[in-house]
């Protein structure tokens, strides 16, 4: 009984998505169709073409044979420079830098430094939480 319900689901799964695949191939085409009709000799591809085809990479399992208005391997270099671009936007930097330090903290590091020449830096930082006096970074502002 498992064995026959269990075909019966996978039965059910596949085909549906024989028709999903049908149905986004259909959509390629016709995608492709208006991109040629906008154009009378090179077909201009927009960004939202390009956005299409990087979509349809990844939902499509036979986008490659669909493909006729550009080579596979410009979507996929679409593709890559999108992800760089993301990941540039990621790690930009946020603000205008390391917050300043007034420079009578670091004279008076550099003070500490020069008597202590054994202390490190979070020795030193240590010291300048006893006195009072926070620093905006973790490390030691020398």
């Amino acid at each position: 009984m498992m064995k026959m319900t269990l075909n019966l689901l996978f039965n059910i799964l596949f085909g549906f998505k024989k028709t999903f695949d049908i149905v986004l191939e259909n959509l390629a085409l016709r995608q492709q169709l208006a991109t040629m009709k906008r154009s009378a000799k090179r077909p201009q591809l927009r960004a939202s073409d390009r956005l299409f085809w990087i979509i349809l990479s990844r939902f499509l399992s036979n986008w490659r044979q669909v493909l006729i208005v550009v080579k596979p391997e410009t979507v996929v270099r679409w593709h890559k420079k999108g992800f760089k671009l993301f990941w540039r936007f990621k790690s930009r930097r946020k603000g205008p830098g390391r917050p300043p330090i007034s420079s009578e903290i670091r004279d008076l590091v550099r003070r500490i430094a020069k008597a202590n020449p054994l202390w490190g830096a979070p020795r030193i930082h240590g010291e300048l939480l006893k006195l009072g006096i926070e620093t905006p970074n973790e490390r030691c502002p020398i």
